[in-house]
């Protein structure tokens, strides 16, 4: 058996229209349940959880509620996306190096940001 002929056996089929639909939203769950097991995406939705308290405590405008919503979500995209890049490093580069360190201090960052935006919003929104 050729080379061709075993790689075309362990590459999964592409599924299109519905069954694409499903299959991608199992993928979806899948990074959730992966993501999960990340005390940093935990302390997030411990975050969350405080964030729509303040709201609800503070009388915030529907508004205010969609807007942290969307940035809540964002947060959990950005963090899914550091996970994903902090698992990749440490599989490329299992050693310290400054390559790892700095992949991991820009993912980091993104994160941050997100979290000073999301904290910013919560200010805003109860300032106004």
């Amino acid at each position: 058996m050729s080379l061709d002929a075993v790689r075309d056996r362990t590459v999964p089929p592409k599924h299109t229209g519905l069954r694409h639909l499903v299959a991608a939203t199992g993928y979806s769950l899948a990074g959730l349940r992966c993501l999960l097991g990340e005390p940093a995406f935990r302390h997030e939705l411990a975050f969350g959880a405080l964030v729509f308290a303040a709201l609800a405590y503070g009388g915030a405008s529907l508004a205010a509620w969609l807007v942290q919503g969307i940035l809540l979500l964002a947060l959990v995209a950005v963090e899914a996306l550091n996970t994903a890049i902090e698992r990749i490093v440490d599989r490329l580069s299992p050693d310290w190096s400054p390559f790892a360190r700095n992949a991991k201090d820009l993912g980091s960052l993104a994160v941050g940001c997100l979290i000073l935006a999301n904290v910013l919003m919560v200010i805003l929104a109860l300032a106004g």
